[in-house]
């Protein structure tokens, strides 16, 4: 079960038997749209706060998950799931409306593949028989905490990432229908000293690049092993720092089947500074786009890297610096 020093390989890969992914009226004008499985014509989702309809998001996106396997939230064993709000008020919310047993995870931009990682273990080793797991994230309720709100007009540089609004959840189960998680590597803090918190994609870069190493020695692969391996949200100035690192260790990636989720959320013409961001942009891309391309067979093994910056209003405050993390899932058609 254990490979090398931090990868879990299961003998009995879990199938990710359904999906559902939600999103925001801008997600709605994006690349992916056809992806998503629902949208809101608003970012107040008929709630009175941001926080609120960031709840909702979470409930819509696993109502829908749960609707398309046809399994009923009873039959579900554990419900994983995180956001970047404080003490990840809008998942424990949502989880007093799905009452089902509930861990509540919290890894920033990095939840999406933790929960992966956590429900494929439960399952693989008998401990569920379904897993109902996700991230989410709203711009506005991320905004107003970690930055300015969105109504005070501050200016961002060009590094700085646009927080998706959005939800993907996914059902995790022993039997079924569908592609298998086949391994999880869990990353460790890395922490390069970086202060700039509209600079997530150079702040995270460092962990992804540590984390797929460690999953390369671990299962004992490279590169070529996979059809695409996709880092959560580096976004432009991130992705070409993580190249660059593994172009300077001796390990240099093929660009073409190295892509992020931050540059696959939004069109060019968006104004998203760097990218997309947020717990919901590597679920999103995951649970819509990428799920439906390995179900057409366009793909048959791809490394999802959800990349997480540790950071809060108060360590900023305090002038800390900013550790990162990074899990990785692999993802296949098994025949």
């Amino acid at each position: 079960m254990l490979q090398g020093k931090a990868t879990w390989t299961f003998k009995n890969p879990p199938v990710i038997v359904s999906t559902g992914t939600v999103g925001g009226p801008f997600e709605e004008q994006g690349n992916i749209a056809d992806d998503f499985d629902l949208f809101f014509s608003d970012q107040w989702m008929e709630e009175k706060s941001f926080e609120q309809a960031h709840s909702h998001l979470i409930e819509e996106a696993s109502t829908i998950a749960l609707k398309k396997a046809n399994v009923s939230k009873d039959k579900v064993n554990f419900f994983l799931h995180g956001d970047l709000i404080n003490q990840i008020t809008p998942t424990n919310f949502a989880a007093r409306e799905l009452k089902i047993p509930y861990l509540g995870l919290f890894s920033a931009c990095a939840t999406s593949m933790e929960g992966l990682a956590i429900s494929s273990l439960f399952v693989s080793e008998g401990n569920a028989d379904y897993a109902l797991t996700g991230a989410a994230s709203h711009n506005s309720a991320a905004e107003r905490q970690f930055r300015y709100p969105t109504e005070y007009g501050s200016q961002k540089p060009d590094t700085s990432q646009w927080t998706v609004t959005g939800a993907g959840m996914a059902l995790v189960a022993k039997d079924g229908e569908g592609p298998r998680v086949t391994s999880a590597t869990i990353g460790k803090v890395i922490d390069e000293g970086m202060t700039d918190p509209f600079n997530m994609g150079g702040a995270m870069a460092p962990a992804a690049f540590d984390t797929i190493t460690q999953h390369f020695n671990d299962r004992n692969v490279d590169e070529t092993y996979y059809d695409l391996i996709i880092t959560g949200d580096l976004a432009k100035y991130g992705r070409l720092i993580c190249l660059d690192l593994f172009s300077k260790n001796q390990r240099p990636i093929d660009e073409s089947k190295f892509k992020d989720c931050g540059l696959m959320v939004y069109k060019d013409d968006q104004s998203v500074f760097a990218g997309a961001s947020g717990p919901a942009c590597s679920a999103i891309v995951t649970y819509g786009h990428l799920l439906k391309k390995l179900m057409k067979n366009e793909y048959q093994r791809i490394l999802v890297v959800a990349t997480g910056a540790l950071l809060s209003p108060l360590t900023v405050q305090q002038k800390q610096s900013i550790p990162c993390i990074a899990h990785a899932v692999s993802i296949e058609n098994l025949s």
